[in-house]
């Protein structure tokens, strides 16, 4: 099925008034996206209240360096996209507005401002610990893996939310090697973390795939994964995705706090209330930066934050003795 050619007078009244070359230039840095690197202070959160010898002596000074760090290496990895992503974007009815696809950055200039972003991002991290460049090397080169060809994972179905979903983990540990380098954090709760960025991904491309389907648009013209994905297909593997992330969530609690297991029923209803959303018509999952509109959902994610925040700093005793075995091990034989 061809996609549908826009109409030009409709075309004329929603694209964007033409803007300099230093603004589509920043632009394509999307600022506007580096709130997504809120997903670096779990790691941080989490290091506070598991980590052993936490030095608080240059927290802070650590924490804004290592946050701009990474938020510059995810610009770097959002202007190659914007590069890799223009032929495919002039297919879509919004995307083909954006600076690249529009024409309005100098290609040879972008992609210096690609590596540039890159090195300055490092440069930043090297200032806190050389695991924390190593970290945002990878973050970095997953961007690379996701965006270029011939590898590309993102033109892959199921590798394309795998491997862009892998970011949430890396964030993790930037925020983890803010505030510590001794140890590693466990490999459970970075699972977790890599299966709720799938559950996203998911719940995104599903959003985007019903859209297309709505339109009767070709949308593998606009995302080469979509001629494999069905409706049927994004929702089981969204299932997969929140039924892993709780598994392993599980398992880390079980092992290292178990007083978090008082946040698995705010935990369960944002991740349902982020499911509903992907059935809309232009759902707002398709443009997580605009997901703080959705004042009900804010307002559940606020209080998971907080009550996870309050359970991995505060111990509850008691826990031990509600969750400890009605039945050892010994009676079953």
């Amino acid at each position: 099925m061809k996609l549908r050619t826009p109409d030009p007078d409709a075309a004329a009244v929603l694209a964007p008034a033409p803007i300099s070359r230093w603004r589509a230039h920043l632009r394509i840095c999307r600022i506007d996206h580096w709130f997504k690197n809120v997903f670096v202070l779990p790691g941080v959160v989490v290091a506070i209240g598991i980590a052993p010898h936490v030095d608080y002596s240059d927290f802070w000074w650590h924490l804004v360096v290592g946050l701009l760090a990474v938020c510059l290496i995810a610009s770097s990895n959002y202007v190659i996209n914007e590069l890799m992503d223009a032929p495919f974007d002039v297919h879509h009815p919004t995307k083909r507005f954006r600076p690249v696809p529009s024409g309005q950055v100098i290609i040879p200039l972008a992609y210096a401002q690609w590596i540039v972003l890159m090195l300055v991002g490092l440069g930043l991290g090297a200032l806190v610990t050389w695991k924390l460049v190593l970290t945002l090397l990878a973050l970095w080169i997953m961007g690379c893996l996701y965006n270029l060809p011939p590898v590309r994972t993102k033109d892959h179905a199921y590798v394309d939310v795998a491997s862009e979903a892998i970011n949430n983990p890396l964030r993790m540990l930037v925020g983890w090697y803010i505030v510590t380098s001794a140890v590693v954090p466990p490999l459970s709760l970075l699972v977790s973390y890599w299966m709720i960025g799938c559950y996203f991904m998911a719940a995104k491309r599903f959003a985007e795939y019903n859209d297309f389907q709505r339109t009767g648009d070709d949308a593998a013209r606009y995302r080469k994964s979509f001629a494999h994905y069905t409706s049927e297909r994004l929702l089981v593997s969204i299932m997969f995705y929140a039924s892993a992330a709780m598994l392993f969530f599980g398992a880390f609690i079980v092992r290292y706090r178990l007083e978090l297991i008082l946040s698995f029923p705010l935990i369960a209803v944002f991740m349902a209330m982020y499911l509903r959303l992907a059935f809309k018509p232009d759902s707002p999952v398709e443009n997580p930066e605009k997901l703080y509109r959705e004042r009900a959902l804010m307002v559940v994610l606020v209080a998971c934050a907080v009550v996870m925040t309050v359970l991995l700093l505060v111990d509850l005793p008691f826990l031990a003795d509600w969750f400890s075995p009605t039945v050892h091990a010994a009676a079953l034989g």
